[in-house]
């Protein structure tokens, strides 16, 4: 059985990444109390399900809270267990909430709108850091949609799952970020004409970039931090290790370096790479 948790922020995503699972094959609970999973999962390796996915948030009221004391009996009930955890700035939330006039499931008696999205936020921390993030403040569904489909798609088999993950400074450091890399020193091919509405992933960019012994170093330096660094991840039972790449614009340097960086990693274990400028440059034209 694969199976996939799901948790996060009101307002982050969350039907949408269930509904993107369920269109997926896979067989979707809402709002489960984090101690009913074991019994769930007895009940459904029964009956032959294959593909199962769970959300659990603050619906389900204190029980959360034992969530992180769950997941290691339930790596050992199941093939394959994944977590994914949804967030997004604090002026995204509201305006979310403002858009489609829903309720916050924390926001009751004069507790605000922003105060019941902090109290969330430092309620699910300890959660957070055992799951995959994604930030979805920049997302349109569909983008979200297809991030969740190539996390589940991913292949596993070690202990410690990869993201590499481009953006740009101007629009702000992602959240879901373990590690920021700041490549803004590199050369810039934004300034060549002939380069500027190509991409890190094309062949004319990267050989501008790789005609520099800065970036090959770059390249080298944060390879081998996350190399010398792995290990102790791996040792603090952490599943997933986010690495951000940020340049100006999030569209050469940034891209080159996190595709450059992924590549190196691949034979190692299971790697994933975004780029959130595109996603960006989506939204912007909705």
């Amino acid at each position: 059985m694969q199976f996939v948790l799901i948790s996060g922020l009101s307002g982050s995503g969350k039907s949408i990444a269930l509904k993107a699972l369920e269109d997926s094959a896979y067989y979707v609970v809402d709002n489960l109390p984090a101690s009913l999973l074991p019994q769930l999962v007895a009940t459904l390796h029964g009956g032959g399900y294959q593909r199962v996915a769970v959300a659990i948030d603050v619906r389900s009221g204190g029980s959360h809270a034992t969530l992180p004391q769950q997941i290691e009996p339930l790596r050992k009930l199941v093939d394959d267990l994944r977590f994914i955890f949804l967030e997004a700035r604090d002026d995204i939330l509201l305006a979310r909430f403002s858009e489609t006039r829903r309720r916050h499931p924390l926001a009751e008696g004069e507790i605000s709108l922003s105060e019941a999205i902090q109290r969330e936020r430092e309620t699910l921390e300890k959660i957070s850091m055992l799951a995959y993030r994604i930030d979805t403040s920049d997302l349109q569904p569909n983008m979200l949609r297809a991030w969740v489909r190539e996390f589940i798609e991913a292949k596993a088999g070690s202990n410690l799952s990869l993201s590499f993950q481009s953006f740009g400074f101007k629009y702000g450091i992602p959240l879901d970020a373990d590690f920021v890399f700041d490549v803004r020193c590199l050369p810039n091919p934004y300034y060549n004409p002939a380069l500027r509405n190509l991409t890190g992933k094309d062949a004319p960019v990267a050989a501008y970039l790789e005609q520099s012994a800065d970036v090959i170093r770059m390249v080298e330096d944060i390879r081998q931090f996350i190399t010398n660094w792995l290990p102790g991840f791996i040792h603090d039972d952490r599943n997933y290790l986010a690495v951000a790449i940020g340049c100006t614009g999030g569209q050469h340097r940034s891209v080159y370096v996190a595709e450059r960086l992924a590549t190196g990693f691949r034979d190692l274990m299971p790697v994933l790479v975004r780029h959130r400028s595109a996603a960006r440059r989506a939204s912007d034209q909705h």
